[in-house]
Parts: structure tokens; C-alpha cells; sequence
């Protein structure tokens, strides 16, 4: 903690701005970020953190044809990521070849939130065709789809292994409203809540664990935070976290990585912007009893997957390997990521090699590309006329050599 070095180290290998960063669930010094630059890449901080800025990816993914959105890790199968392109696809890709293995191609516009269930046989979507569907991500089938004409909505999330879903969006009279669905039904939401009338996006987040949902808006200063019961009126209002200082974007410590003997079941990293720093939040449940609660740390999801990628892509569907928080985190997974050695493949056409010379994907790119050649050029010239001068002085010795007169 505390204020770091103005040129402490970054990894910065991107073409492009940053749309989106993951942390892999079962390896925890692994990365996965997309960017404009139409890439995705996955990343190994090295232990102990980074020494200097780092530009060299483990893995650079190249397949969407243009800017890479969302990224998003399968929850229970580990090397299996989804990637949500403006080219209006999700590709999943196996990283243990490097090769995106599944396409779904059913939307029709930018996709602008994905969202797995416990098992992560079935993804949530949100696009900008303000539909919600619910996808069956091995065939790409749409098993559920919601026109959303008086919630347009923005972000999803799977309340775990309830069936429900909850978005965040906004309603016809622009006012900020949730709303829970059934995932076997979406032709009508089960309840719709207005919340304000403000306009910033509201990012759900789902603590399965605690069956509390936490809302907090982009811009706004609160977080919000409601218990979900499966009866009527499913949604209960419990308090709220207030702050003066307005979030830009928030990150969620995982469940293993929380003080148990402070009895703190959520953590949030709250970036703000106008001081340019980023503040852990702790929420607590206030209890004086020193031993460990087990009805607020029931068993939960840990970091062992439970599928490889070739089982899951054959149809096997798995509930995740729980791990219980009594005993702390201990670093047990011995798992380690691996990229795939590639070959170098080569196409040749007209003698160049177009997978030697890729063309710029980014107008960056592509300016810095031009200013190389020109560099290119400019020396090419100066050795060029240098060549001129020297056939010149040596034109001159040989006339001079045979005016001589030893010669004649």
C-alpha cells in the first residue's frame, strides 16, 4: 500500500487501449486483457511482482477482426477463455493449443456483458440490440432470449446456482432499474426495481456464498447492497456503503484471499480517478466471537479446476471443487501455465511471406510503421549517395592512373 513510484513497472505490451483485464481463477499469477489493437493476450507476472515494465505476452490471440471488449475465464474448466469482440462474435479459446476452438455467432451488435453459471454450462449475454439471451456456449445455441423493451439492458449477472439472473439497466423514463429473471423464462421479468435517476452503468456483483448482491454505479460514490431470498419479494434492501469519492470501476478480491478472523465476506478495489488511486473496501460482518463462522464461510468454489478443456468441449459439465476458508488460504495448486509452442506457419504470395509482414491492425501501428520505413528510406538514400561519392573518387583515380605518364 501506499503511493507508488512514478515509473514503477507496467505491463504494457498492448498496441491499443485496454478494454478489459481477467485474472485466472485457478493460476493466480496469470492475465488475460484484450485491447483495440483486436488482440487478446494472457500475461505471467513473474513472483514477487513486476522488476520492469513488461511487453512480452506468454500468449498473444489473434482472431477477432476488431476491437476485444470483455474477456472472461470458464469458472470451473481451467485454459478455456471467452473473448467478445465489436465484430459482434464470442470466441472460446483453448489455450492449451492457443487456437480459439468455438465461435458463437448470434449476436447482433456489440456485446456488452457476459455472465457463466455456477457449472459454466450456460453464459449470460447482454448486447446493445438491448436483447438478453442465455446461451448454450459449446453449440452456440440460444436456448433463452429476452426483448428488453422497458429495461434496456446493460450488465448481467448468474445469481449462482438459484436459475435466476439479475441485469442492470435502464428503464423507458431513464430512471436506473434491476430486474431478476427466470433462466428457463425470460419472456417476463419476476421483478423490476427502480433505484434512482441518475445515469451512470450499475455493476452487479453476486456474493453466491452470502446470497447478498451488491450494486454500485459507475460515477456515483455508494454501494448498494440487498440480500436475494427465493420467495417473494425476492429482493431485500439492506444498507449501503457511502463514500464521497466517485468510482470509476471496481474489482472483487476472490473468496480465498479475505480476512476470515476479521469476518470479512467481500472485498472491493475502488478505483477513483480524480485522486488516481485505487481503495480497498472491506465489508464486515460485525461479530465479537473469535472462532471461525461457518454460516458466513459456507464451503466455496476453490482453485483447483474441475474440468480439463478437452472435457468440457466434449459435453461434460462439472460443479466446481469446493474448498473450505476454515484453515486459511494455503497455496496448494500446482498448476502452472504452459504456452503452446507454435509452429511458424509461412504464406507466401508474389515470394513475400504475409504471415512475416502482418499488416498494421491499429492506426498507432500503422503510424509507427510509416515512420520506420521512413527512417528506412532516409538511411537507404544517405548510404546511396554515399556510394555515388565513392564511384566518383574512384572514376577520378583511374582517369588520373592513366593520364600518368609511367603509362604512356
Amino acid at each position: 500500500t501506499g503511493r507508488i513510484e512514478p515509473n514503477y513497472p507496467k505491463v504494457c505490451g498492448h498496441q491499443g487501449n485496454v478494454l478489459d483485464i481477467k485474472w485466472n481463477p485457478f493460476i493466480e499469477n496469470i492475465i488475460a486483457s484484450c485491447s483495440e489493437d483486436t488482440s487478446v493476450r494472457i500475461w505471467e507476472i513473474p513472483e514477487g511482482g513486476l522488476k520492469r515494465n513488461m511487453t512480452e505476452a506468454v500468449l498473444e490471440l489473434y482472431g477477432h477482426s476488431r476491437r476485444v471488449g470483455l474477456v472472461e475465464w470458464h469458472p470451473t474448466t481451467n485454459n478455456i477463455l471467452f473473448s467478445a469482440g465489436y465484430d459482434y462474435k464470442v470466441l472460446i479459446w483453448n489455450l492449451d493449443i492457443g487456437e480459439p476452438v468455438k465461435m458463437i455467432d448470434c449476436h447482433t451488435d456489440v456485446i456488452l456483458c457476459m455472465s457463466f453459471n455456477t457449472d459454466g454450462s450456460l453464459l449470460a449475454t447482454t448486447c446493445k440490440d438491448k436483447k438478453l439471451r442465455v446461451v448454450e456456449p459449446r453449440s452456440g445455441r440460444v436456448l433463452q432470449e429476452a426483448s428488453c423493451k422497458n429495461h434496456r439492458v446493460n450488465r448481467v449477472v448468474f445469481l449462482g446456482s438459484t436459475k435466476r439472473l439479475l441485469t442492470t439497466g435502464v428503464s423507458r423514463w431513464n430512471t436506473r432499474q434491476i430486474a431478476l429473471w427466470d433462466q428457463e423464462d425470460l419472456a417476463m421479468p419476476l421483478i423490476e426495481e427502480e433505484i434512482d435517476g441518475l445515469s451512470g452503468l450499475l455493476f452487479p456483483f453476486y456474493d453466491a456464498d452470502t446470497h447478498m448482491l451488491y450494486l454500485a454505479g459507475k460515477g456515483d460514490g455508494n454501494i448498494r447492497y440487498y440480500e436475494i431470498g427465493s420467495e417473494k419479494p425476492y429482493l431485500s434492501y439492506l444498507m449501503e456503503f457511502r463514500s464521497p469519492a466517485p468510482q470509476k470501476g471496481l474489482g472483487v478480491m476472490p473468496k480465498h484471499g479475505l480476512d476470515v478472523s476479521a469476518c470479512e465476506v467481500f472485498r472491493f478495489y475502488k478505483l477513483i480517478t480524480l485522486k488516481g488511486l485505487i481503495e480497498p473496501i472491506s465489508m464486515i460482518v460485525p461479530r465479537r466471537s473469535e472462532t471461525y463462522q461457518e454460516d458466513i464461510y459456507p464451503m466455496t468454489p476453490g482453485t483447483e479446476p474441475a474440468l480439463t478443456p478437452d472435457e468440457w468441449l466434449s459435453g461434460v459439465n462439472r460443479d466446481p471443487i469446493l474448498m473450505s476458508l476454515k484453515e486459511g488460504y494455503k497455496k496448494t495448486s500446482k498448476i502452472v501455465f504452459k504456452a503452446p509452442v507454435r509452429e511458424k506457419k509461412s504464406v507466401v504470395v508474389n515470394g513475400i511471406d504475409l504471415l512475416e509482414n502482418v499488416p498494421p491492425r491499429t492506426e498507432n501501428e500503422l503510424l509507427r510503421m510509416f515512420f520506420r520505413q521512413q527512417d528506412e528510406i532516409r538511411r537507404l538514400k544517405d548510404e546511396l549517395s554515399q556510394k555515388d561519392i565513392r564511384i566518383r573518387q574512384l572514376q577520378l583515380e583511374l582517369k588520373n592512373l592513366r593520364n600518368s605518364p609511367k603509362n604512356n
